[in-house]
């Protein structure tokens, strides 16, 4: 058995199989560039009007000074002007700046009469003109290896006029679920059975970061066991086990992870709940074999897996994000094992919730944190702070 930290010093040492794919812009959203991505071109490639206006030639910009309007610059015109001493052009947002207009200036700082305008104030030089490759020059680094591509940053990749990029491919993720006394909702339920849970939690966790898993059902039993593993492994970069990893009778997961050659990297943490957690693995895929009781396996899911997911990924930042929170009222004892207790943090506070055993999910579902007590910590008043791992 490890404790917490060595366990999560493992998770960054592992080695695991990236795989890079080539991806349209479209596709690539959620995903990691594999490599720097250098801008094909200047960033606006022409000088820019940054307001809707006047774009002024030559001449005085004081207050009170007059210029020819001789005519009119839309967005996406090529007309070019060139202008003279005294002479303007309306303009619009994102409308190419004459090279020989030396400022914008906004339309509520004019008097229009005709095709005559009048300063209302003085207009100082380059005001309101986004220069070329104000916002990035060609060739420069656009986004850098290791860029989560969210909505802004896919923007930016359209703006370059960027249509594919190499990223890190997301990988393929197999559920197993195990428990001869599971039955699928909807069935009727027998005595001595209960419905299957741990399957749809898992795959909406998957889908939180952006996996579309898949699901199989495992008899406790250990040929079939060994099969359904072995079947997994073949078409999947990480299996994940859902109970049977203890060491009862009927719990085939660990005999049958050792026959197929998987390498342990951990076998049970010091913590509570989720002490029964396996990771190994084999010929760089990810194998998780999670308690059955769904709040132990949502847990561990949250606090182990998905580091690995997001290693495969090619993301650096793969931990919860973590805060340091006063604890709203109660006390948090001190126990020899870490504890992970489902928290909501609200008013810059941390609210343990009721209902902390590992089967349940009723005030999980309320959950947004989850704060962790080290083991063999001193006790949590009132008032003091906690660790606490932001919830996806």
């Amino acid at each position: 058995m490890v404790s917490v930290e060595i366990a999560k010093e493992k998770l960054l040492n592992v080695g695991i199989s990236l795989k890079l794919e080539n991806n349209t812009i479209a596709q690539a959203f959620g995903k990691i560039l594999a490599k720097d991505l250098r801008s094909p071109m200047d960033m606006p490639p022409f000088a820019q009007s940054a307001m809707d206006g006047y774009a002024l030639g030559e001449g005085s910009a004081d207050q009170g000074s007059m210029f020819n309007v001789i005519g009119e610059v839309a967005a996406g015109s090529s007309q070019q002007f060139q202008l003279k001493k005294g002479e303007c052009v309306r303009i619009f947002t994102g409308a190419p700046v004459p090279e020989t207009a030396k400022t914008v200036v906004q339309q509520e700082w004019v008097e229009r009469n005709n095709d005559r305008i009048v300063l209302q104030r003085e207009v100082p030089e380059k005001m309101h003109i986004r220069p070329i490759g104000e916002q990035i020059q060609a060739n420069d680094v656009a986004l850098p290896k290791g860029t989560l591509l969210n909505p802004a940053a896919i923007g930016f990749l359209q703006m370059l006029g960027i249509v594919e990029v190499e990223v890190f491919a997301k990988p393929n993720v197999k559920v197993l679920v195990t428990g001869n006394e599971l039955v699928e909702p909807g069935k009727n339920l027998q005595y001595g059975q209960i419905y299957e849970s741990n399957a749809q939690m898992l795959l909406a966790a998957l889908r939180k970061e952006g996996i579309e898993g898949h699901v199989g059902r495992v008899k406790d039993d250990l040929d079939q066991t060994i099969e359904s593993i072995e079947s997994a492994l073949q078409e999947n970069e990480m299996v994940i086990l859902s109970g049977g990893i203890s060491v009862g009778d009927h719990d085939h997961v660990g005999t049958a992870l050792k026959k197929l050659g998987v390498q342990e990297v951990f076998y049970k943490v010091a913590q509570k709940p989720g002490k029964p957690i396996f990771f190994g693995s084999k010929d760089g895929k990810a194998i998780f074999g999670l308690p059955g009781n769904p709040s132990a396996s949502l847990t561990c899911f949250y606090e182990y897996v998905i580091p690995v997911i997001r290693k495969f990924m090619g993301r650096t930042d793969i931990f919860l994000p973590t805060l340091r929170l006063p604890l709203a009222d109660g006390t948090i004892k001190q126990m020899s094992r870490a504890q992970f207790l489902k928290a909501n943090i609200s008013d810059g506070q941390v609210h343990i919730l009721e209902g902390q055993s590992s089967a349940m999910l009723n005030t999980y579902s309320l959950a947004n944190a989850l704060a962790y007590v080290p083991a063999n910590a001193e006790a949590v008043n009132a008032r003091e702070e906690i660790e606490v791992h932001l919830l996806p």
